[in-house]
């Protein structure tokens, strides 16, 4: 243990994993969204569940999900969405009836 006066030192292993943590991309916020999207690079995920909605990135995966999630229903490869066919670019859309002034 050391004394009071004395700083705790780091372990090879801590720091290692510090530096990892900060310069590794990870893929969320506006960086990621092109990835995760599907657009330019293939993306994660490219089926989606037709029950669920959940993604897989791919039909073994997919397979896997409805065979744990939904073992009642039978498996069809044909009912799945295709996310990387089917991608549609959401825009930010005013909601009706909401303006930008509540002054009258």
């Amino acid at each position: 243990m050391t004394g009071k006066a004395k700083p705790k030192k780091h372990t090879a292993k801590e720091i290692a994993a510090k530096v990892d943590a900060a310069t590794t991309n990870r893929g969320g916020g506006k960086a990621g969204l092109a990835d995760r999207s599907g657009v330019e690079k293939g993306g994660h995920a490219k089926y989606e569940c037709p029950h669920c909605k959940i993604t897989a990135p791919d039909l073994k995966s997919m397979q896997i999900h409805h065979d744990a999630k939904h073992p009642k229903v039978p498996f069809e490869e044909s009912k799945l969405v295709n996310l990387h066919a089917v991608h549609v670019v959401e825009t930010s859309k005013p909601r009706p009836g909401v303006r930008g002034s509540l002054k009258k």
